[in-house]
């Protein structure tokens, strides 16, 4: 039986670009519950009434349709306006670089969105902590792939739903090991799932209580709360201390500094205080990048291990 379909419109007030919003989302380009089909976006999410495939095309006269399918069809279409940054005050943000200027001009439509599911945000974000991205997106894959369920609808083949809680609890130990997850990692998405009722509820929370909600749990650090909140609740502020090569590009993008930490990159961005995350985001996409000379993190294969 073909899943029901539901259609709803939504004009933003200004022109959103609805693949770079979306794209902070995506973990890697053939991200199994994220994909761009000649422009139009197809995301899958696992909401409190179950799954949902939502798709989204935006019309030249700036209008969003969005259609959905599954169980949790119409609790997605009603976030829509809030994934495409509704709430979102990109004006807020007074450039004092003119790099900073210039890459806001190049996205003026990126906006920060709200997806108010804790979940999605933070299995993926545990999967990158401490990895390459090609490991974080090998092991994100993997899991789609064998636990995860198929997406309702007709969406793009492979497309998937990040498995449910308590399908990730109930993960053996040598199957995170299959999947390219160390037991580090693997027991902190474990933890969470256990958690994940209480977790999702921190999305009525702002954002720096639930940041501390987060970090609460054994394994969950500044990094990967400020990686969640970015995403699940929008904070145009979360930076995201602790990434390996971001301090780097925010200090050669606004002092010409090849190296940097996190000191030094919390210095740059203090200026910008309130839209801190916004401007890495945006000198992540549009400013110059560091000549690539340094040390790089190792791939590691734990199946091989």
């Amino acid at each position: 039986m073909l899943a029901l379909e539901l259609t709803r419109r939504w004009r933003p007030r200004s022109p959103v670009d609805i693949v770079a919003t979306l794209g902070v989302h995506a973990r890697g380009r053939y991200d199994a519950t994220q994909q761009v089909v000649a422009g139009t976006v197809w995301r899958t999410c696992r909401t409190p009434e179950g799954p949902a495939t939502v798709r989204l095309a935006a019309g030249a006269d700036g209008v969003v349709q969005a259609t959905a399918w599954g169980g949790g069809a119409t609790w997605a279409l009603d976030r829509v306006p809030a994934w495409l940054g509704e709430h979102d005050r990109p004006e807020e943000l007074r450039p004092l670089h003119p790099i900073v200027e210039r890459a806001a001009n190049r996205n003026a439509g990126f906006r920060i969105g709200r997806l108010e599911l804790i979940m999605e945000a933070l299995v993926p974000a545990i999967l990158e902590q401490k990895v390459t991205g090609m490991e974080a997106r090998r092991s994100w894959q993997a899991l789609l792939r064998r636990h995860g369920e198929p997406a309702p609808g007709p969406a793009p083949r492979g497309m998937r739903v990040l498995p449910a809680p308590h399908v990730l609890r109930r993960l053996p130990s040598w199957e995170w090991h299959r999947l390219g997850v160390g037991p580090d990692r693997s027991r902190t998405i474990v933890r969470s799932a256990a958690l994940a009722g209480s977790l999702e509820r921190l999305v009525d929370k702002p954002s720096a209580e639930a940041m501390a909600g987060l970090q609460s749990v054994p394994g969950i650090g500044r990094w990967t709360a400020a990686e969640v909140a970015q995403r699940s609740h929008g904070d145009p502020d979360a930076v995201s201390v602790g990434d390996y090569n971001l301090p780097g590009v925010v200090a050669y993008a606004l002092a010409g500094e090849r190296t940097a930490d996190d000191a030094r990159m919390l210095e740059l961005l203090e200026p910008y205080r309130g839209q801190r995350y916004r401007v890495s985001v945006l000198l992540a996409r549009a400013g110059p990048r560091p000549p690539r000379h340094g040390p790089r993190l190792p791939v590691r294969d734990y199946r091989a291990m």
